[in-house]
């Protein structure tokens, strides 16, 4: 469980072809500080499982299926990558219940700097739209944010100094994918809706 507060900007170091998945080396000195096999560690939204360990690289093996569903296929040596470890139980939450699980992928439409924050227009699968509300939680790239604009097929998120200059968000330009999860609150509430409207019938 992670909470969409990114802890470092990490960067891919080596990318192994697998056949049938990659495995990534990834540069993080904050996340890798203590990590041991089999610990997970979201990269851009992802949550991945550390096969290897060594001073501040780590390895992780990324199957057909997920480089299929999210952006991390586009990744290459050089790229720069969200980076964020677990939760620990009784730390505080600072963004949202992030699964790590993504749900699909948008790319950045345009953005709009001004002199404090930037707007950042983000296209969106059509059947992820119902679950993105304005002023609600989705999960970009593996950061936490408020949705400001909530359209049929994209949405905006206001994007301060910090988050522009400490995650991939401040890089990213219009065409550039990105990682989407929504909020899990929303999925099982329909699901439960859906079940209680069946068992009415």
């Amino acid at each position: 469980m992670f909470t969409g507060i990114v802890e470092e900007l990490g960067e891919v170091t080596a990318v192994e072809n697998l056949g049938d998945g990659s495995r990534f080396r990834l540069r993080g000195p904050v996340v890798t500080d203590g990590a041991k096999h089999g610990d997970s560690i979201a990269v851009n939204g992802v949550c991945l499982t550390v096969v290897e360990h060594e001073g501040d690289e780590f390895t992780a093996d990324v199957m057909a299926e997920t480089l299929n569903r999210s952006s991390l296929g586009a990744l290459g040596v050089g790229s720069r990558v969200n980076l964020e470890r677990p939760t620990a139980v009784g730390d505080r939450l600072g963004g949202h219940i992030v699964q790590g699980h993504v749900d699909g992928t948008g790319a950045v439409l345009e953005r709009k700097p001004s002199e404090n924050w930037e707007i950042v227009k983000v296209s969106l699968p059509a059947d992820l739209a119902r679950y993105v509300v304005e002023k609600g939680s989705i999960t970009v790239d593996g950061i936490s944010l408020t949705v400001v604009e909530a359209g049929p097929d994209f949405f905006t998120v206001s994007l301060i100094p910090t988050t522009l200059a400490l995650t991939t968000l401040g890089l990213k330009q219009p065409g550039d994918p990105v990682n989407l999860e929504v909020d899990i609150v929303a999925k099982y509430v329909e699901r439960l809706l859906a079940t209680t409207r069946g068992a009415a019938q």
